[in-house]
């Protein structure tokens, strides 16, 4: 999921923002979606995005933080989780040279 936020320890990140890719994958059993073929009996993409996108809005220092954040409102709030990983990516970080860009990833 792509993403144009204002995460970072600079002031002026806050200020111009930047580019970030969020990928998100999450383990639950999908048995009753084989048989039901009814949205209802899995997950909604639709409420993954919201709720990415809702804590990318939210400004934070960290992308460390900005995954953890993610991660505990996916676990929170999505029916049916076993396991969610979470991975931010941030390009074009502000650094002392060229770098195409840095991430983290959590969960299990």
């Amino acid at each position: 999921m792509p993403f144009y936020a204002y995460h970072g320890c600079l002031e002026e990140e806050s200020v111009i923002g930047g580019k970030y890719r969020v990928d998100v994958a999450i383990e639950c059993d999908f048995s009753e979606a084989y048989e039901k073929d009814e949205l209802s009996a899995t997950i909604d993409y639709c409420e993954v995005y919201n709720l990415v996108s809702a804590e990318m809005k939210t400004r934070s220092k960290l992308i460390e933080h900005v995954a953890f954040r993610i991660h505990k409102s996916l676990v929170g709030n999505i029916r049916g989780v076993q396991k969610v990983w979470v991975k931010v990516i941030k390009f074009h970080p502000p650094t002392f040279g060229e770098v195409g860009e840095v991430s983290v990833e959590i969960g299990g």
